[in-house]
């Protein structure tokens, strides 16, 4: 069974759960994130004693050659001192040695396809966990923003605006009430600047007149000079 397959079943069975206790999504996708995290540290154990495993047989593989080499050497040795019996066992030996390498090469052969899935399947699983933790957090910044709105809905919605706004009317109207009752009191006295700039006023008017009469006085002299 590969990582996802078994993956998928652990996600779907807590995930049914979750939804039978009706539980909030947050929850959901931390529990996803999880179990991906979880299934991860696994399977890179798994991997790590693979790769052990390719180690210990490539070093039954080095010393079986050797020993492939040390019969061929005797039985060469057993030749040349014309012991053709002693050479025929050092080959059926190497034989036998043969044997074993081959095994253990068709044993590498499985390992290294093995190894091979699970560098695939590790690979899709980092990936999706990263795509399921920028998900997150998008999920989160959307619950938050969502939570926001509705929190200003609500109080838009509530009748404590509409009741504060009406009290400050009604402040607003006291303060009015009372500044006309200020106004009021005022209305017909003249302070001492008040007397002042009246002064003021009447001699800019009388200079004024003077002024103007006197251009009159120029142009119907003028005329009557004509």
């Amino acid at each position: 069974m590969g990582i996802f397959s078994r993956f998928s079943d652990i996600v779907n069975a807590n995930l049914n759960s979750l939804l039978d206790k009706a539980e909030d999504p947050q929850k959901m996708v931390r529990l996803i994130i999880q179990e991906m995290e979880d299934t991860l540290v696994e399977v890179r154990s798994v991997s790590a004693k693979t790769l052990a495993e390719k180690k210990e047989i490539t070093r039954q593989l080095t010393r079986l050659e050797n020993e492939v080499a040390e019969w061929e050497n005797r039985a060469e040795l057993a030749l040349s001192k014309d012991r053709d019996d002693l050479a025929r066992s050092a080959l059926i030996e190497k034989a036998k040695i043969q044997d074993a390498i081959d095994s253990l090469n068709r044993e590498i052969e499985r390992v290294d396809d093995h190894i091979e899935r699970l560098s695939s399947e590790i690979g899709q699983l980092q990936e999706k966990l990263t795509d399921a933790k920028a998900r997150q957090k998008s999920i989160l910044m959307r619950e938050r923003a969502v939570s926001s709105r509705l929190n200003v809905k609500r109080s838009l919605d509530s009748s404590k605006i509409d009741d504060a706004l009406q009290k400050f009317d009604r402040y607003e109207a006291k303060i009015d009430d009372l500044e006309s009752q200020v106004d009021a009191y005022d209305l017909g006295k003249r302070s001492l600047a008040d007397e002042f700039r009246a002064l003021e006023n009447e001699t800019k008017v009388d200079d004024e007149l003077a002024a103007l009469k006197a251009r009159v006085q120029a142009k119907e002299k003028g005329d009557a000079k004509k």
